[in-house]
């Protein structure tokens, strides 16, 4: 991963997007013990375009240009399918914009912070996220006081009493 955490970097530099964090399963496994996952999921703050649209294309065309080759929703950077995912909703824009300074090995990343990620998985409200949360919650170092400011913020206070009792 960390090959493939260098060439998201690169990337960052080029300008071809302006910052990104890992977010997903991946992400949570920085905060609790690892599960199986099949993707790296990378928020992206994208430039925008003269007509005001994001897009995903011109990420796409540098990587291919590279020789990478895309699978499904994915990219496969370095052997690891990568899923970029842009910027989408409020909660996503300051998920990215608080995201943590870390290192993957010796190649610097940014991983979205904890009580973000169990923000969005009670926003996604998937069956697996349901089941990841609750995990994480249990094991994951949290800011409560924090993570109940986001629920709030993002109006997530009924889904957080529906998977908190």
């Amino acid at each position: 991963m960390e090959a493939t955490l260098r060439v998201l970097n690169e990337l960052e530099r080029e300008g071809l997007f302006t910052r990104y964090a890992i977010g997903g399963g991946v992400g949570a496994i920085f905060y609790m013990e690892p599960f199986l996952t099949y993707d790296l999921d990378i928020f992206v703050v994208l430039p925008a375009t003269s007509g005001g649209l994001l897009t995903l294309g011109p990420v796409y065309g540098a990587l291919r240009q590279r020789g990478y080759t895309e699978q499904d929703e994915c990219v496969n950077i370095e052997g690891v399918p990568v899923q970029f995912l842009p910027a989408y909703n409020p909660l996503v824009e300051a998920a990215l914009a608080e995201a943590v300074e870390t290192f993957y090995e010796t190649t610097p990343t940014r991983v979205l912070r904890a009580e973000h990620l169990a923000a969005i998985m009670l926003q996604t409200g998937r069956d697996k996220d349901r089941q990841r949360f609750a995990t994480f919650l249990a094991e994951a170092e949290l800011d409560r006081g924090q993570l109940e400011k986001i629920v709030q913020r993002h109006q997530l206070e009924t889904r957080w009493k529906q998977w908190t009792t």
